[in-house]
């Protein structure tokens, strides 16, 4: 809690953020929760500054995808454990374009595994832009709104009732891959053929 409080702080969520869109494994949410947390009064700033940083980190994982997804983007996906999911990805790009952004980017489905996507499959630049930032805004803003409302009460529960608040983000996190789930199969038709994708070509 104290390094969270750290004025340094803030510019290493920016640097978490940015990097987890585009290419780094572990997602931001933890630390942006703990900042919150420290600081309930600044806790909308701190969601504002993990947002734009996402959406920035978003555009290097788009370029990677664009630019030199032959020379650093595949060895990228396959270094992160995503080479089965890259073709079923660039498939729901495909079909739903920006909506797949939209529900992906709200969910622990990886950000980066739809930036880099994206890129490749040379999916226009500013829906691409406005779609990110819809669902980026979407889960940090929550967090930030409801820690600057709630922030002294949520400190008290966390406090008091941690393995419990521990289970209900777990149930969250399961939540969003049933939604995601559902998403998928509401085309049966599209969700046959995308998951059972093996190899995309780039547009």
């Amino acid at each position: 809690m104290e390094k969270a409080a750290h004025p340094h702080a803030v510019w290493w969520l920016a640097f978490f953020c940015f990097v987890e869109s585009s290419f780094f494994p572990i997602p931001p949410h933890p630390l942006l929760g703990l900042m919150c947390l420290a600081e309930p009064k600044k806790a909308i700033r701190f969601a504002i500054v993990a947002t734009l940083s996402s959406v920035a980190g978003a555009l290097l994982g788009y370029a990677i995808g664009w630019g030199v997804y032959d020379t650093i983007g595949k060895q990228l996906i396959d270094l992160l454990g995503l080479t089965q999911s890259f073709p079923v990805a660039a498939c729901y790009l495909r079909e739903y374009d920006v909506e797949a952004i939209l529900v992906a980017g709200a969910t622990p489905v990886p950000f980066k595994l739809l930036t880099i996507t994206a890129g490749f499959i040379e999916m226009a630049l500013l829906p691409f832009i406005l779609a990110s930032l819809a669902a980026r805004a979407l889960i940090f803003m929550t967090v930030g709104i409801l820690f600057r409302v709630f922030g002294a009460p949520i400190k008290r529960v966390i406090d008091k009732y941690l393995g419990t608040v521990t289970t209900v983000f777990i149930l969250l996190v399961v939540g969003g891959f049933i939604a995601l789930t559902q998403f998928s199969s509401s085309d049966d038709e599209i969700a046959d053929k995308c998951e059972s994708a093996t190899e995309v070509q780039a547009s």
